[in-house]
Protein backbone atom coordinates (compact mmCIF):
# COMPACT_ATOMS: atom_id res chain seq x y z
CA UNK A 1 0.00 0.00 0.00
CA UNK A 2 2.82 2.37 0.87
CA UNK A 3 4.50 1.58 -2.47
CA UNK A 4 1.31 2.43 -4.38
CA UNK A 5 0.92 5.69 -2.47
CA UNK A 6 4.55 6.61 -3.19
CA UNK A 7 4.16 5.84 -6.88
CA UNK A 8 1.03 7.99 -7.08
CA UNK A 9 2.79 10.79 -5.20
CA UNK A 10 5.55 10.78 -7.85
CA UNK A 11 3.55 10.05 -11.00
CA UNK A 12 0.47 12.26 -10.56
CA UNK A 13 2.41 15.59 -10.74
CA UNK A 14 4.28 14.32 -13.82
CA UNK A 15 0.97 13.28 -15.41
CA UNK A 16 -0.63 16.67 -14.72
CA UNK A 17 2.44 18.42 -16.12
CA UNK A 18 2.33 16.35 -19.32
CA UNK A 19 -1.42 16.88 -19.76
CA UNK A 20 -1.18 20.65 -19.48
CA UNK A 21 2.06 21.02 -21.46
CA UNK A 22 0.71 18.97 -24.38
CA UNK A 23 -2.71 20.63 -24.52
CA UNK A 24 -3.67 23.79 -26.36
CA UNK A 25 -3.78 27.05 -24.35
CA UNK A 26 -7.58 27.01 -24.45
CA UNK A 27 -7.68 23.49 -23.00
CA UNK A 28 -5.24 24.38 -20.23
CA UNK A 29 -7.47 27.15 -18.90
CA UNK A 30 -10.81 25.64 -19.99
CA UNK A 31 -13.18 23.14 -18.45
CA UNK A 32 -13.86 20.19 -18.41
CA UNK A 33 -10.44 18.60 -18.44
CA UNK A 34 -9.59 15.61 -20.63
CA UNK A 35 -7.88 12.47 -19.39
CA UNK A 36 -5.58 12.32 -22.44
CA UNK A 37 -3.72 15.29 -23.95
CA UNK A 38 -4.57 16.60 -27.39
CA UNK A 39 -0.84 16.63 -28.30
CA UNK A 40 -0.91 20.30 -29.18
CA UNK A 41 2.72 21.44 -29.31
CA UNK A 42 2.14 25.15 -29.86
CA UNK A 43 3.06 26.14 -26.31
CA UNK A 44 6.22 24.03 -26.32
CA UNK A 45 7.23 25.30 -29.77
CA UNK A 46 6.65 28.91 -28.71
CA UNK A 47 8.66 28.39 -25.54
CA UNK A 48 11.50 26.61 -27.36
CA UNK A 49 11.77 29.43 -29.91
CA UNK A 50 11.88 32.01 -27.12
CA UNK A 51 15.24 33.81 -27.14
CA UNK A 52 17.71 32.32 -24.70
CA UNK A 53 16.00 28.99 -23.97
CA UNK A 54 18.39 26.77 -25.96
CA UNK A 55 21.46 28.41 -24.47
CA UNK A 56 20.04 28.19 -20.93
CA UNK A 57 19.32 24.48 -21.46
CA UNK A 58 22.88 23.91 -22.70
CA UNK A 59 24.26 25.78 -19.69
CA UNK A 60 22.21 23.58 -17.35
CA UNK A 61 23.56 20.44 -19.01
CA UNK A 62 27.16 21.69 -18.81
CA UNK A 63 26.89 22.79 -15.18
CA UNK A 64 25.14 19.58 -14.06
CA UNK A 65 27.63 17.36 -15.92
CA UNK A 66 30.62 19.22 -14.49
CA UNK A 67 29.09 19.08 -11.01
CA UNK A 68 28.55 15.34 -11.34
CA UNK A 69 32.13 14.77 -12.51
CA UNK A 70 33.63 16.87 -9.71
CA UNK A 71 31.42 15.28 -7.05
CA UNK A 72 32.38 11.75 -8.12
CA UNK A 73 36.05 12.63 -8.65
CA UNK A 74 36.38 14.20 -5.21
CA UNK A 75 33.71 12.29 -3.27
CA UNK A 76 34.72 8.72 -4.18
CA UNK A 77 38.38 9.03 -3.01
CA UNK A 78 37.26 10.86 0.13
CA UNK A 79 34.66 8.18 0.84
CA UNK A 80 37.28 5.47 0.31
CA UNK A 81 39.64 7.21 2.73
CA UNK A 82 36.91 7.40 5.39
CA UNK A 83 36.05 3.73 4.88
CA UNK A 84 39.52 2.20 4.73
CA UNK A 85 42.10 4.48 6.34
CA UNK A 86 42.64 5.19 10.02
CA UNK A 87 43.68 8.70 10.97
CA UNK A 88 43.24 11.06 13.89
CA UNK A 89 40.07 13.15 13.76
CA UNK A 90 38.25 10.78 11.41
CA UNK A 91 34.93 11.11 13.25
CA UNK A 92 35.29 14.88 13.47
CA UNK A 93 36.03 15.09 9.76
CA UNK A 94 32.93 13.03 8.98
CA UNK A 95 30.86 15.38 11.15
CA UNK A 96 32.31 18.48 9.46
CA UNK A 97 31.52 17.02 6.04
CA UNK A 98 27.88 16.71 7.05
CA UNK A 99 27.76 20.12 8.77
CA UNK A 100 28.70 21.92 5.57
CA UNK A 101 25.03 21.59 4.61
CA UNK A 102 23.96 23.29 7.85
CA UNK A 103 24.71 26.74 6.40
CA UNK A 104 21.83 28.01 4.24
CA UNK A 105 22.88 29.20 0.81
CA UNK A 106 21.09 32.60 1.08
CA UNK A 107 23.29 33.39 4.08
CA UNK A 108 26.41 32.84 1.98
CA UNK A 109 25.10 34.43 -1.22
CA UNK A 110 26.41 37.98 -0.72
CA UNK A 111 29.99 37.15 0.39
CA UNK A 112 30.15 34.42 -2.26
CA UNK A 113 29.06 36.85 -4.99
CA UNK A 114 31.64 39.43 -3.86
CA UNK A 115 34.37 36.79 -3.81
CA UNK A 116 33.43 35.52 -7.26
CA UNK A 117 33.51 39.04 -8.70
CA UNK A 118 36.98 39.63 -7.26
CA UNK A 119 38.45 36.39 -8.63
CA UNK A 120 36.61 36.56 -11.96
CA UNK A 121 34.35 33.52 -11.55
CA UNK A 122 31.08 35.43 -11.63
CA UNK A 123 28.67 34.66 -14.47
CA UNK A 124 30.63 31.55 -15.49
CA UNK A 125 29.81 27.87 -15.94
CA UNK A 126 32.79 26.71 -13.90
CA UNK A 127 32.05 29.06 -11.01
CA UNK A 128 28.45 27.90 -10.72
CA UNK A 129 29.54 24.25 -11.00
CA UNK A 130 31.89 24.76 -8.06
CA UNK A 131 29.03 26.02 -5.90
CA UNK A 132 26.83 23.09 -6.91
CA UNK A 133 29.70 20.69 -6.20
CA UNK A 134 29.97 22.07 -2.67
CA UNK A 135 26.24 21.39 -2.22
CA UNK A 136 26.42 17.82 -3.53
CA UNK A 137 29.86 16.73 -2.27
CA UNK A 138 28.92 15.92 1.38
CA UNK A 139 26.31 13.41 0.28
CA UNK A 140 28.68 11.93 -2.32
CA UNK A 141 31.31 11.40 0.38
CA UNK A 142 28.88 9.80 2.83
CA UNK A 143 27.19 7.59 0.22
CA UNK A 144 30.47 6.24 -1.17
CA UNK A 145 31.94 5.84 2.32
CA UNK A 146 29.02 3.63 3.40
CA UNK A 147 29.29 1.70 0.15
CA UNK A 148 33.02 1.02 0.49
CA UNK A 149 32.46 -0.16 4.08
CA UNK A 150 30.09 -2.83 2.77
CA UNK A 151 32.76 -4.26 0.41
CA UNK A 152 34.97 -6.84 2.19
CA UNK A 153 38.52 -5.63 2.70
CA UNK A 154 39.71 -9.17 2.00
CA UNK A 155 39.14 -8.54 -1.71
CA UNK A 156 41.68 -5.73 -1.64
CA UNK A 157 44.11 -7.78 0.40
CA UNK A 158 43.87 -10.59 -2.15
CA UNK A 159 44.65 -8.09 -4.92
CA UNK A 160 47.67 -6.84 -2.95
CA UNK A 161 49.05 -10.37 -2.63
CA UNK A 162 48.78 -10.73 -6.41
CA UNK A 163 50.98 -7.67 -6.93
CA UNK A 164 48.48 -4.83 -7.17
CA UNK A 165 49.21 -1.48 -5.56
CA UNK A 166 46.57 0.15 -3.39
CA UNK A 167 45.43 2.32 -6.29
CA UNK A 168 45.30 -0.65 -8.68
CA UNK A 169 43.27 -2.65 -6.19
CA UNK A 170 40.93 0.29 -5.72
CA UNK A 171 40.51 0.86 -9.47
CA UNK A 172 40.30 -2.75 -10.66
CA UNK A 173 38.53 -4.43 -7.74
CA UNK A 174 36.64 -1.91 -5.61
CA UNK A 175 35.38 0.53 -8.23
CA UNK A 176 33.56 -2.11 -10.36
CA UNK A 177 31.81 -3.43 -7.27
CA UNK A 178 30.94 0.08 -6.09
CA UNK A 179 29.81 1.36 -9.48
CA UNK A 180 26.05 1.32 -8.66
CA UNK A 181 26.63 3.40 -5.53
CA UNK A 182 28.97 5.78 -7.35
CA UNK A 183 26.30 6.15 -10.04
CA UNK A 184 23.72 6.94 -7.33
CA UNK A 185 25.93 9.68 -5.88
CA UNK A 186 26.44 11.02 -9.41
CA UNK A 187 22.68 11.06 -9.99
CA UNK A 188 22.18 12.99 -6.77
CA UNK A 189 24.83 15.53 -7.80
CA UNK A 190 23.32 15.90 -11.28
CA UNK A 191 19.78 16.39 -9.97
CA UNK A 192 20.96 18.78 -7.26
CA UNK A 193 22.69 20.95 -9.85
CA UNK A 194 19.85 20.69 -12.36
CA UNK A 195 17.18 21.83 -9.88
CA UNK A 196 19.22 24.47 -8.03
CA UNK A 197 17.96 27.98 -8.73
CA UNK A 198 19.15 30.37 -6.00
CA UNK A 199 22.89 30.35 -6.70
CA UNK A 200 22.23 30.24 -10.45
CA UNK A 201 20.03 33.34 -10.23
CA UNK A 202 22.50 35.25 -8.03
CA UNK A 203 25.81 34.33 -9.70
CA UNK A 204 24.84 34.36 -13.39
CA UNK A 205 23.43 37.01 -15.71
CA UNK A 206 24.34 36.16 -19.30
CA UNK A 207 25.13 32.48 -18.67
CA UNK A 208 21.94 31.57 -16.83
CA UNK A 209 20.90 27.98 -16.35
CA UNK A 210 17.40 26.92 -17.32
CA UNK A 211 16.05 27.20 -13.76
CA UNK A 212 17.32 30.77 -13.39
CA UNK A 213 16.05 31.63 -16.86
CA UNK A 214 12.58 30.31 -16.04
CA UNK A 215 12.55 32.22 -12.76
CA UNK A 216 13.36 35.54 -14.40
CA UNK A 217 11.51 35.13 -17.71
CA UNK A 218 8.29 33.22 -16.98
CA UNK A 219 7.20 34.93 -13.78
CA UNK A 220 4.45 36.90 -15.56
CA UNK A 221 4.00 34.56 -18.53
CA UNK A 222 0.70 32.84 -19.38
CA UNK A 223 -0.03 29.53 -17.66
CA UNK A 224 0.45 27.34 -20.79
CA UNK A 225 3.99 28.68 -21.23
CA UNK A 226 4.80 27.91 -17.60
CA UNK A 227 3.73 24.30 -18.10
CA UNK A 228 5.77 24.08 -21.30
CA UNK A 229 8.83 25.47 -19.51
CA UNK A 230 8.36 23.04 -16.63
CA UNK A 231 8.21 20.11 -19.07
CA UNK A 232 11.41 21.22 -20.82
CA UNK A 233 13.05 21.50 -17.39
CA UNK A 234 11.91 18.09 -16.12
CA UNK A 235 12.30 15.99 -19.27
CA UNK A 236 16.15 15.94 -19.55
CA UNK A 237 16.51 14.83 -15.92
CA UNK A 238 14.00 12.00 -16.48
CA UNK A 239 15.86 10.88 -19.62
CA UNK A 240 19.15 10.92 -17.70
CA UNK A 241 17.67 8.76 -14.92
CA UNK A 242 16.27 6.36 -17.50
CA UNK A 243 19.66 5.93 -19.20
CA UNK A 244 21.47 4.98 -15.97
CA UNK A 245 18.60 3.03 -14.43
CA UNK A 246 20.49 -0.29 -14.51
CA UNK A 247 23.08 1.04 -12.04
CA UNK A 248 20.37 2.25 -9.70
CA UNK A 249 18.53 -1.08 -9.97
CA UNK A 250 21.76 -2.90 -9.14
CA UNK A 251 22.19 -0.70 -6.08
CA UNK A 252 18.65 -1.45 -4.93
CA UNK A 253 19.02 -5.16 -5.60
CA UNK A 254 16.65 -5.26 -8.56
CA UNK A 255 17.58 -7.52 -11.45
CA UNK A 256 18.56 -5.77 -14.69
CA UNK A 257 16.24 -6.28 -17.62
Amino acid sequence: MATIALCLWVLIPIYLLLINALNSPAEVTGWPKHFLPSLDLKSIAFFWNYAGVARALLNSVLVATLTMALSIGLGAPAGYALARLRFRGKGTFRLFVLMTRAFPLPLLALPLAVFYIRVGLDDSISGLALVHTVLALPFAVLITSSLFLSIPVELEEAAWTLGCTRFQAFWKVIVPLALPGIAASGVFAFVTSWNEVFAAAVLTVRNQTLTAFLLTSLDVSPLPLKFAGALVLVLPALIFLFLIRKYLFSLWGIANR
